[in-house]
């Protein structure tokens, strides 16, 4: 872990040789700094030099842009790395500084005289107290751009608007977000008016269940916004269609767009003249590549590709509860119908674990002097008794469908029966020596079972793909199949308990590379702690 975990980065380079520096400086950076990155460019200035006048922004122009995109690819290449380049200064950043950078090579002779000017520089403009310290970097200056753009005039500057519209799903605020923001920032004299997709705009979005609550992504883009430029006015606002105000606010000017989303500007400017508004200028930013993307991800960097590398890993911490044995360690897998729980559970078992399918415990207690045989018979009567005796499941679930009375009647008897199988099975595979065992068990959440379990891994499929396998595998009606699906608990739901989540929508070894990586990484966490003992 970094030792700070907050800093401000100094740079005074001019801005065409920053592309080829970026990466250098950003990941000596990131080896200091955990939390927000803050970056201050002021080309020019001396920091060894005495006090001169207040900072300069440097022109908005397209040596800045280009600049701007280096440092945030940089950023993106450092997963994790919240940098948040400052665009103007006036006012206390939303996490203060606890170290002061510089680059090293950016400041000749002695170092002392550097770092006094930086630490008056972050206390003048950015209330920092005095005596923060200040450190010069080091940097590795191989490959990156050619430093400048030929082709650019170095006096270009970028048209302003006084307000300006911008809208996305901002989830998860990656280094393609932070250049769109920042072009917005440039753009705009007085407003920024950023709209926030919500609701159903979200439903057909990559792993939707993993984007982060409205309140959150709104929250974190206005933290960004007014660190990176706190002279505008930002109005976030949720979108429940793909328009939101863009096409009846009278005072925006300008509109930026992706060359993704240009085709959607067009439509606005449309609907703004059926609403006798004047069309808004559309500035097009560039998307940006993604370096590490994988298979199934976006070449471009994108929070569907960020979700995506979020399968398999812990997303919140594990059950602490000292009633629950450490070993075995207990992992319970659950799933909506035709998500794939089976085949997961099937690979976890490759790998190890000691599998308990709660599916095959719940038809031993249904069977004829099964735990839960004479009490299932005597709450529904002996209509639901094949000729042979056993119980007839579908009569019985004809019985309990759509009466939650009478479904509550039946799992009260059923569910504890289980759980004590299932608890008998746990005990088994501690006595086998095995070190981690898995619950498979579709109403996991619903029975209370979690309480048996460390960790809840869920896995995930859209309603869809879930409709279309189960008509597939079970021969139903997709009515049928979707009836079935809204009697369950939903995808959402289950990933508010989980501490793992799984999706098994792309091919067979994109499943497999996930149940790996959550192998893997389970691994790492019951790896024992290593002992600080100085006597050892």
């Amino acid at each position: 872990m970094p030792p700070f975990p907050s800093g401000l980065l100094v740079l005074t380079a001019p801005l065409p040789a920053l592309p080829r520096r970026a990466a250098g400086l950003v990941a000596a950076a990131a080896g200091l700094v955990a939390g927000p990155l803050y970056v201050h460019l002021q080309p020019g200035l001396r920091l060894s030099g005495p006090a001169g006048p207040g900072p300069a922004a440097p022109p908005a122009g397209p040596a800045l842009l280009r600049a701007l995109a280096a440092l945030y690819e940089a950023a993106a290449a450092r997963r994790g790395l919240d940098l948040r380049v400052l665009l103007g200064p006036g006012r206390r950043l939303a996490r203060p500084p606890r170290v002061l950078l510089a680059a090293a090579a950016e400041a000749p002779g002695p170092p002392e005289p550097v770092q006094l000017g930086l630490q008056r520089l972050a206390a003048a403009v950015y209330g920092c107290p005095p005596s923060l310290p200040a450190l010069l970097l080091g940097e590795d200056t191989g490959g990156g751009d050619p430093e400048g753009d030929p082709e650019q005039d170095p006096d270009a500057t970028l048209p302003e608007f006084l307000d300006v519209a911008v809208g996305g799903t901002f989830d998860r605020l990656h280094g393609a977000h932070r250049l769109l923001l920042s072009a917005c920032c440039l753009l705009a004299r007085r407003r920024l008016l950023a709209g926030v997709a919500d609701g159903d705009l979200l439903r057909h979005k990559v792993l939707p269940e993993l984007i982060e609550p409205y309140e959150l992504r709104a929250a974190k883009l206005r933290e960004f916004l007014e660190d990176v430029k706190p002279s505008l006015s930002y109005d976030i606002v949720p979108l429940a269609d793909p328009f939101g105000p863009s096409v009846t606010d009278p005072d925006l000017q300008c509109l930026v767009v992706s060359e993704e989303t240009r085709r959607g500007g067009e439509t606005v400017n449309r609907k703004r003249l059926e609403n006798g508004l004047p069309e808004l200028a559309l500035h097009e930013i560039q998307l940006m590549k993604d370096p590490d993307h994988q298979q199934n991800e976006e070449e471009k960097i994108s929070s569907s590709s960020l979700r995506q590398r979020l399968l398999g890993t812990l997303l919140q911490p594990p059950r602490q509860d000292p009633a629950l044995p450490s070993r075995p360690y207990v992992i319970g897998l659950t799933g909506g119908t035709g998500s794939g729980k089976t085949s997961i559970a099937k690979l976890l078992g490759h790998l190890g674990a000691f599998v308990i399918d709660a599916d095959k415990l719940g038809h031993a207690v249904y069977v004829p002097g099964g735990p839960a045989y004479e009490q299932v018979v005597a709450a529904f009567g002996a209509e639901i008794l094949n000729e042979d005796g056993t119980i007839n499941r579908k009569v019985l679930g004809a019985k309990v469908f759509g009466n939650q009375e009478r479904l509550k009647s039946l799992t009260d008897i059923v569910w504890p029966e289980i759980a004590r199988m299932a608890r008998e099975q746990i005990r088994e595979a501690d006595s086998q020596g095995k070190a981690v065992c898995v619950l498979d068990a579709a109403v996991l959440l619903e029975a209370g079972w979690q309480d048996m379990v460390h960790e809840v891994w869920t896995t995930i499929i859209p309603e869809e793909e879930a409709v279309r396998r189960i008509v597939a595998r079970d021969g139903l009606s997709e009515e049928a199949a979707r009836c079935r699906l809204q009697s369950q608990m939903t995808n959402r739901q289950r990933v508010e308990w989980a501490q793992v989540v799984l999706c098994t929508l792309w091919e067979p070894d994109v499943t497999r590379q996930q149940v790996q990586k959550a192998w893997d990484l389970l691994q790492q966490r019951l790896r024992p702690e290593p002992s600080h003992d100085p006597h050892l």
